[in-house]
């Protein structure tokens, strides 16, 4: 089975020089919670997520009108082709703890994005104990719980 069997197509992106106000109504409008920076080829630079956005932009106290996406966008970025077998995909979100990557095509354009739910959408044909085993590697923190309230 392939990723571009699983992956979701309907994507967006934004560019570098984005505000983080703007990606932010974007991922908003979009129920989604992280989205591919590109440059004007549509190759990927970096992405932003969710957590990016409130670590490095809200913690921080940045002006989100006045912060490009490029200040607090994750550089490294690991991604995936539509022709990769998806176990190949679940592997790397898995050793990575990495809950979305872009799908790129050979000229890294990006092409899709598969993502956990993506996985648990389909666990069925993926098989329910292989899916609960990525996304509990992809979850693990290997940390101690904290009460800090």
């Amino acid at each position: 089975m392939k990723v571009k069997d699983f992956m979701c197509q309907d994507i967006c992106f934004v560019k570098p020089n984005c505000n983080v106000y703007d990606a932010s109504r974007i991922m908003c409008e979009n129920h989604i919670g992280c989205i591919p920076i590109c440059n004007d080829e549509k190759n990927v630079v970096g992405i932003l997520t969710d957590r990016d956005i409130l670590l490095r932009s809200v913690a921080c106290d940045k002006e989100s009108k006045n912060t490009p996406v490029s200040d607090i966008m994750t550089t490294n970025v690991y991604t995936c082709k539509g022709e990769e077998d998806i176990c190949e995909a679940q592997n790397l979100m898995a050793s990575k703890q990495v809950r979305r990557i872009p799908v790129v095509d050979d000229s890294n354009k990006v092409v899709g994005m598969l993502t956990m739910g993506d996985l648990a959408k389909n666990d069925k044909k993926l098989g329910q104990q292989n899916v609960c085993t990525t996304i509990e590697n992809i979850c693990n923190c290997k940390g101690s719980i904290q009460n800090y309230c």
